[in-house]
């Protein structure tokens, strides 16, 4: 066992597995023998005191098999119909196999607005929680069925991603059906070479991954890697490996060096500021100056009005907006004390001037430090 996987299995408890359809399916919809066998080992573990959370795909994937199409659907209706048939059986399928081991399931469909909304994604938290003391096994998969474009997580890669957020997870494992990350495609390449560790997800390590997704699936191991990016970035390892090779799961906890490994930051975002930086989606942004950019930065300052240069979208207090510097690059994401309108009147001023121009001055700060998410890769630039 390495020194890495040796420390981060050692206190590890609560595991989220998250199952692409490249595993859960084959030439006659879900293939049951390796989900029965992802199911025993999580059974077994399960026993030896880990909670477990699965992030499972395949709904879309068996309801167009029952309905008995080749060929992929395209439009999202049609993605939609799939799913209403397919989750059914997805379900079925799982509470089977978990109670031969007389566990008990729990179905959670999500959409990106029960975790945009913050009460409600602390009551998700919550009832994750009180599942896990009951010992029940939650599965977890978009509520595709009535999902639009601006609901929708993209794939389920990142919405396991937040999951690990919300259910403050020590270990992400990403089964899908390739061994893990290769240095290039290794569809393509004859000499591509398997990558067992990361230590930090540079610009090389995202290039190497292929979006190429899955016949079967959302995503490709680009979207895996970006999903690492993010959970590393909360402070949680991250695995990914191959699901279809039998006992892949006792492997991992095996400390076998299995798949590829991405650390987690040593320095990582709390729980909200995680949920403001790769939950919330912008409703705006700002334009700010590089003094701006130095405080916020450098110093671990919030952003005042005199540091705006520019005000782009419209948006109301307490939504998510992008702060943005001289050349374009997003540095850092956070909830606006003050509406569009009133930034407008009030950016370059300094603080003492609000309440002459608004009538009022509930706060100094334009985005208050707390509630500010800055960039990771913009703090390893500097």
């Amino acid at each position: 066992m390495s020194k890495e996987r040796e420390k981060i299995f050692k206190d590890a408890r609560r595991i989220l597995v998250k199952i692409g359809s490249g595993v859960l399916t084959g030439n006659n919809g879900l293939d049951r023998e390796i989900i029965e066998n992802l199911v025993d080992e999580i059974a077994d573990l399960t026993k030896q005191g880990y909670q477990f959370v699965v992030v499972s795909s395949g709904a879309i994937a068996s309801g167009r098999h029952r309905m008995g199409f080749k060929d992929k659907l395209q439009s999202l209706p049609e993605k939609q119909a799939a799913a209403a048939v397919g989750q059914g059986r997805l379900m079925r399928v799982y509470s089977n196999a978990f109670g031969k081991h007389d566990l008990v399931v729990a179905q959670i469909l999500l959409t990106m607005s029960d975790l945009t909304d913050r009460t409600r994604f602390l009551n998700t938290r919550n009832t994750l929680s009180v599942l896990m003391e009951w010992g029940v096994i939650p599965i977890i998969n978009e509520n595709d069925t009535v999902a639009v474009e601006e609901i929708q997580f993209g794939d389920n890669d990142n919405l396991a991603a937040m999951m690990a957020n919300i259910m403050e997870a020590n270990i992400l494992i990403n089964l899908t059906n390739t061994e893990g990350l290769y240095d290039r495609n290794p569809k393509g390449a004859k000499k591509s070479r398997l990558i067992p560790l990361v230590t930090d997800i540079t610009d090389k390590i995202e290039k190497a991954a292929s979006s190429e997704a899955d016949p079967v699936g959302m995503g490709g191991m680009k979207s895996k890697v970006i999903a690492a990016r993010k959970v590393t970035a909360f402070g949680i390892p991250y695995i990914i490996a191959a699901g279809k090779r039998k006992g892949i799961l006792h492997d991992i906890f095996d400390g076998k060096n299995v798949g590829t490994l991405f650390l987690p930051m040593a320095e990582h975002l709390t729980s909200k500021k995680y949920w403001i930086a790769f939950t919330l989606r912008s409703r705006g942004k700002l334009y700010i100056d590089d003094g701006a950019v130095n405080a916020i930065v450098g110093q671990g300052r919030s952003l005042l009005p005199s540091g705006v240069l520019e005000v782009d979208g419209d948006f109301n207090v307490g939504d998510p907006v992008s702060c943005v510097d001289s050349n374009g690059v997003v540095i850092a994401k956070g909830l606006a004390n003050y509406g569009s309108q009133d930034i407008e009147k009030i950016k370059g001023l300094k603080t003492s001037k609000i309440k002459q121009v608004l009538g009022s001055h509930p706060y100094d700060e334009i985005i208050h430090r707390d509630n500010m998410a800055v960039s990771k890769r913009v703090q390893r630039s500097n």
